[in-house]
Protein backbone atom coordinates (compact mmCIF):
# COMPACT_ATOMS: atom_id res chain seq x y z
CA UNK A 1 0.00 0.00 0.00
CA UNK A 2 1.37 3.33 -0.84
CA UNK A 3 1.17 5.86 2.32
CA UNK A 4 -1.54 8.79 1.42
CA UNK A 5 -0.10 12.40 2.02
CA UNK A 6 -2.45 15.06 2.54
CA UNK A 7 -1.67 18.25 0.42
CA UNK A 8 -2.29 21.51 1.23
CA UNK A 9 -2.80 24.00 -1.56
CA UNK A 10 -4.13 27.80 -2.66
CA UNK A 11 -7.31 28.34 -3.60
CA UNK A 12 -6.34 30.11 -6.62
CA UNK A 13 -3.65 28.15 -7.55
CA UNK A 14 -3.95 25.05 -6.22
CA UNK A 15 -5.12 23.40 -9.58
CA UNK A 16 -1.98 24.35 -11.04
CA UNK A 17 0.31 23.19 -8.26
CA UNK A 18 -1.51 20.08 -6.83
CA UNK A 19 -0.65 17.61 -10.16
CA UNK A 20 2.96 18.90 -9.75
CA UNK A 21 3.11 17.68 -6.21
CA UNK A 22 1.11 14.69 -6.49
CA UNK A 23 3.71 13.55 -9.32
CA UNK A 24 6.75 13.34 -7.24
CA UNK A 25 4.86 12.34 -4.16
CA UNK A 26 4.15 9.30 -6.46
CA UNK A 27 7.39 8.78 -8.09
CA UNK A 28 8.47 8.77 -3.93
CA UNK A 29 6.03 5.72 -3.48
CA UNK A 30 3.01 8.03 -2.36
CA UNK A 31 -0.34 9.27 -3.17
CA UNK A 32 -1.38 12.64 -2.94
CA UNK A 33 -5.00 13.81 -1.65
CA UNK A 34 -5.65 17.44 -2.11
CA UNK A 35 -6.56 19.80 0.57
CA UNK A 36 -7.37 23.54 0.83
CA UNK A 37 -9.65 26.01 2.82
CA UNK A 38 -12.86 25.18 1.19
CA UNK A 39 -13.47 21.60 2.38
CA UNK A 40 -12.61 18.99 5.35
CA UNK A 41 -9.33 17.87 5.77
CA UNK A 42 -8.53 15.23 8.57
CA UNK A 43 -4.81 13.81 9.25
CA UNK A 44 -6.47 10.69 10.81
CA UNK A 45 -7.23 9.76 7.36
CA UNK A 46 -3.36 10.45 5.85
CA UNK A 47 -0.28 9.21 6.27
CA UNK A 48 2.01 12.59 6.02
CA UNK A 49 1.69 16.11 5.01
CA UNK A 50 2.80 18.29 2.08
CA UNK A 51 2.23 22.81 3.37
CA UNK A 52 2.75 23.85 -0.29
CA UNK A 53 3.27 27.11 -1.70
CA UNK A 54 1.24 30.21 -2.27
CA UNK A 55 -0.42 32.80 -0.28
CA UNK A 56 1.00 34.99 2.47
CA UNK A 57 0.57 34.08 6.11
CA UNK A 58 -1.22 36.36 8.11
CA UNK A 59 1.14 38.12 10.33
CA UNK A 60 -1.71 38.43 12.94
CA UNK A 61 -0.52 34.47 14.07
CA UNK A 62 3.28 35.77 14.88
CA UNK A 63 2.47 39.31 16.14
CA UNK A 64 3.55 40.65 12.57
CA UNK A 65 2.56 44.17 11.07
CA UNK A 66 0.56 43.64 7.75
CA UNK A 67 2.13 45.07 4.69
CA UNK A 68 0.53 45.93 1.75
CA UNK A 69 1.62 43.83 -0.74
CA UNK A 70 0.10 40.78 1.28
CA UNK A 71 -2.05 38.29 -0.31
CA UNK A 72 -3.52 36.63 2.51
CA UNK A 73 -5.96 33.55 2.71
CA UNK A 74 -6.90 33.15 6.84
CA UNK A 75 -8.83 30.37 6.04
CA UNK A 76 -5.71 28.56 5.00
CA UNK A 77 -3.81 29.72 7.83
CA UNK A 78 -6.39 27.96 9.97
CA UNK A 79 -6.18 24.98 8.28
CA UNK A 80 -2.86 24.13 7.81
CA UNK A 81 -2.15 25.42 11.38
CA UNK A 82 -3.87 22.84 12.57
CA UNK A 83 -2.69 19.97 10.38
CA UNK A 84 0.65 20.96 11.17
CA UNK A 85 -0.13 20.72 14.57
CA UNK A 86 -2.17 17.04 14.41
CA UNK A 87 0.73 15.99 12.22
CA UNK A 88 2.92 16.18 14.48
CA UNK A 89 0.78 15.13 17.14
CA UNK A 90 0.33 11.87 15.80
CA UNK A 91 3.86 11.50 14.83
CA UNK A 92 3.15 11.67 11.39
CA UNK A 93 5.84 13.56 8.72
CA UNK A 94 5.49 17.28 6.96
CA UNK A 95 7.07 19.05 4.41
CA UNK A 96 6.86 22.23 4.10
CA UNK A 97 7.26 24.06 0.93
CA UNK A 98 8.05 27.47 0.48
CA UNK A 99 5.35 29.20 2.50
CA UNK A 100 4.76 25.45 4.41
CA UNK A 101 8.39 26.15 5.40
CA UNK A 102 7.01 29.20 6.68
CA UNK A 103 3.73 27.76 8.23
CA UNK A 104 5.86 24.96 10.01
CA UNK A 105 7.75 27.48 11.60
CA UNK A 106 4.96 29.98 12.32
CA UNK A 107 2.86 26.90 13.69
CA UNK A 108 5.85 26.05 15.81
CA UNK A 109 5.59 29.27 17.62
CA UNK A 110 8.37 31.32 15.51
CA UNK A 111 8.09 34.23 13.52
CA UNK A 112 9.06 35.36 9.95
CA UNK A 113 10.31 38.59 7.77
CA UNK A 114 7.55 40.17 5.99
CA UNK A 115 9.97 41.80 3.16
CA UNK A 116 13.32 38.99 3.67
CA UNK A 117 15.43 41.19 1.29
CA UNK A 118 15.27 44.38 2.97
CA UNK A 119 16.93 42.38 5.94
CA UNK A 120 19.26 40.39 3.99
CA UNK A 121 21.27 42.70 1.90
CA UNK A 122 23.36 40.18 0.69
CA UNK A 123 21.10 38.05 -0.55
CA UNK A 124 20.23 37.69 -4.12
CA UNK A 125 16.53 38.15 -4.73
CA UNK A 126 15.19 35.97 -7.70
CA UNK A 127 11.75 34.63 -8.81
CA UNK A 128 11.50 31.92 -10.82
CA UNK A 129 11.09 28.52 -11.17
CA UNK A 130 14.07 27.59 -12.29
CA UNK A 131 17.48 27.39 -10.63
CA UNK A 132 19.08 29.84 -9.82
CA UNK A 133 19.77 30.13 -6.29
CA UNK A 134 22.90 29.13 -4.50
CA UNK A 135 21.98 27.47 -0.98
CA UNK A 136 24.33 25.78 1.38
CA UNK A 137 23.20 22.85 3.75
CA UNK A 138 24.44 22.78 7.04
CA UNK A 139 26.83 19.67 7.93
CA UNK A 140 24.90 17.61 11.05
CA UNK A 141 21.15 18.14 9.46
CA UNK A 142 18.61 15.63 8.45
CA UNK A 143 18.44 17.97 4.88
CA UNK A 144 21.96 17.11 4.76
CA UNK A 145 21.52 13.40 5.64
CA UNK A 146 19.01 13.48 2.59
CA UNK A 147 20.21 15.28 0.11
CA UNK A 148 23.63 15.81 1.05
CA UNK A 149 26.52 18.77 1.70
CA UNK A 150 27.50 19.52 -1.76
CA UNK A 151 26.03 23.08 -2.76
CA UNK A 152 22.68 23.18 -3.87
CA UNK A 153 21.36 24.92 -6.74
CA UNK A 154 17.67 26.07 -6.29
CA UNK A 155 14.96 28.27 -7.61
CA UNK A 156 13.16 30.82 -5.55
CA UNK A 157 9.63 32.39 -5.40
CA UNK A 158 9.35 33.90 -2.02
CA UNK A 159 9.75 37.57 -0.87
CA UNK A 160 9.59 36.24 2.81
CA UNK A 161 11.45 34.23 5.44
CA UNK A 162 11.71 32.41 8.78
CA UNK A 163 12.72 35.17 11.12
CA UNK A 164 12.76 33.48 14.96
CA UNK A 165 12.86 29.94 14.70
CA UNK A 166 9.91 27.60 16.14
CA UNK A 167 9.84 25.49 19.29
CA UNK A 168 12.00 22.46 18.15
CA UNK A 169 13.40 23.56 14.76
CA UNK A 170 16.95 24.20 13.50
CA UNK A 171 18.19 25.45 10.50
CA UNK A 172 19.27 22.87 7.67
CA UNK A 173 20.42 25.36 5.15
CA UNK A 174 20.81 29.32 3.91
CA UNK A 175 21.52 31.20 1.17
CA UNK A 176 24.57 33.08 0.26
CA UNK A 177 23.44 36.47 2.46
CA UNK A 178 22.94 34.43 5.70
CA UNK A 179 18.83 33.84 4.82
CA UNK A 180 17.23 31.14 5.43
CA UNK A 181 16.60 28.83 3.03
CA UNK A 182 15.54 24.98 5.21
CA UNK A 183 14.15 24.11 8.85
CA UNK A 184 13.95 21.23 10.40
CA UNK A 185 13.17 19.34 13.85
CA UNK A 186 16.09 17.96 15.49
CA UNK A 187 13.66 15.13 16.84
CA UNK A 188 11.26 12.62 15.51
CA UNK A 189 9.10 12.99 14.01
CA UNK A 190 9.95 13.96 10.57
CA UNK A 191 8.89 18.18 9.26
CA UNK A 192 11.38 19.23 7.10
CA UNK A 193 10.69 22.73 5.74
CA UNK A 194 12.59 23.97 2.39
CA UNK A 195 11.80 28.02 1.15
CA UNK A 196 12.26 26.63 -2.73
CA UNK A 197 10.38 24.41 -4.94
CA UNK A 198 11.26 20.81 -5.13
CA UNK A 199 8.28 20.02 -6.68
CA UNK A 200 9.36 21.93 -9.75
CA UNK A 201 12.65 20.21 -9.85
CA UNK A 202 11.78 17.08 -10.26
CA UNK A 203 14.49 16.28 -12.38
CA UNK A 204 17.23 16.75 -10.02
CA UNK A 205 18.27 13.74 -7.71
CA UNK A 206 18.51 15.59 -4.62
CA UNK A 207 14.85 17.50 -5.00
CA UNK A 208 12.92 14.14 -5.63
CA UNK A 209 15.09 12.79 -2.49
CA UNK A 210 13.26 14.85 -0.31
CA UNK A 211 9.77 13.61 -1.26
CA UNK A 212 11.21 10.43 -0.54
CA UNK A 213 12.13 11.06 2.77
CA UNK A 214 8.51 12.30 3.10
CA UNK A 215 7.24 9.05 1.67
CA UNK A 216 9.40 6.84 3.80
CA UNK A 217 8.71 8.40 7.26
CA UNK A 218 5.29 7.99 6.35
CA UNK A 219 5.52 4.65 5.49
CA UNK A 220 2.42 2.81 8.35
Amino acid sequence: MRPCIGVTTSRRTGWRVFPVIALNIWLAGGRARRWDSRGEADMTAVDGLVVGGGDDISPMLYQGELVAEARLDPDRDALEQRLVGQALDLGKPVLGICRGAQMLNVALGGNLHQRAYDHYGDSRYYRTILPRKDVTVLDGTGLAAIAGLAPMRVNALHSQAVDRLGTGLRIAARDGGGMIQAVERSSPPFALGVQWHPEYLIYARRQRALFRALVDAAQP
